[in-house]
């Protein structure tokens, strides 16, 4: 009777001791994210008040239940828990397109440069040490200072402010699988340089940009919310949690209140963000996180 053959002794991802953990996080992050999203999404369905509405009734009133202010109110009686709803929907979406912005321009960037390699490579990389000494975050605030500020300036800016860090590592990763054994193969066939990119090339760094995304959305966020807390973010009656911080500071004798609630809503998306980062980054290459 033949003897079966010999299984693989190597280890799947399965059996991987770092995978059980990292899923947990990744699950418990997504959970926490999830909710503080659609609490900022349905929240102020349930309230009575309005974003800009001002109850003359209750100027800095303190957290209850009796008056309908759950997280009280500022100092001209609007409501903090709706607003603190409504900026949520505006730092979080931000937050995500930026990053996509970020994420676009970057993997871009980084897989021509490194696939290219030579000139072309050395070129693109000297550019992107040139832009990485500008003052980019003053460059920032001089064109929402100048040009009136939009909802697209804001993306644009945060996003290209944030794309740079990721199309280096992208850059590294691509001048590695540029000698893997299947994009010689796809070049001895014929393919485009370009077909090489996008079909082989892009689709093998999609885990290390899931990794980038996450960890870049906390500091897009944190970026809108520093424009914010400037007065440089989004206009009254509109709200986001910089601009709840700054509000919040010249409150905090009177109403602490209005600058904890924005406060710990920032802490626990950052904090959340930065471990669902690691996560991802443990389960997707767990040498990388060993190392």
């Amino acid at each position: 009777m033949a003897e079966a053959p010999p299984q693989d002794s190597a280890p799947s991802r399965r059996d991987d001791p770092e995978a059980a953990p990292a899923d947990r996080t990744i699950r418990r992050c997504l959970a926490v994210l999830g909710a503080l999203a659609l609490i900022c999404i349905v929240g102020p369905w349930f309230s009575r008040y309005g974003v800009d509405h001002t109850d003359w009734d209750h100027l800095s009133v303190a957290p209850g239940l009796a008056h309908g202010h759950w997280l009280g109110t500022d100092a001209i009686g609007r409501d903090v828990f709706v607003r603190l709803c409504v900026g949520g929907r505006l730092s979080l979406l931000i937050g995500l397109l930026a990053s996509l912005v970020a994420l676009a321009i970057g993997m871009s960037y980084g897989v021509v440069a490194g696939y290219l390699g030579g000139g072309i490579d050395r070129a693109l990389m000297r550019l992107l040490d040139l832009m990485a000494a500008l003052p980019f975050l003053l460059i920032v605030i001089l064109l929402l200072t100048v040009f009136e500020r939009s909802l697209p300036l804001l993306l644009a800016a945060i996003g290209g402010y944030v794309w740079m860090d990721l199309a280096r590592v992208i850059r590294a990763e691509a001048a590695r699988l540029r000698g893997a054994a299947f994009v010689d193969a796809a070049r001895l066939l014929g393919a485009a340089p370009r077909w090489i990119m996008t079909r082989h090339i892009a689709p093998n760094l999609l885990g290390l940009a899931l990794v980038y995304l996450s960890l870049g959305v906390p500091n897009a966020i944190l970026i809108e919310s520093f424009l914010g807390f400037l007065g440089l973010s989004v206009d009254e009656p509109a709200a986001s949690w910089g601009a709840m911080l700054f509000d919040g500071t010249q409150e905090m004798d009177a109403a602490p209140w209005t600058l904890i609630a924005p406060a710990a809503a920032l802490a626990v998306t950052l904090v959340s963000c930065q471990f669902l980062g690691e996560a991802l980054r443990r389960r997707l290459d767990p040498r990388r996180a060993a190392a």
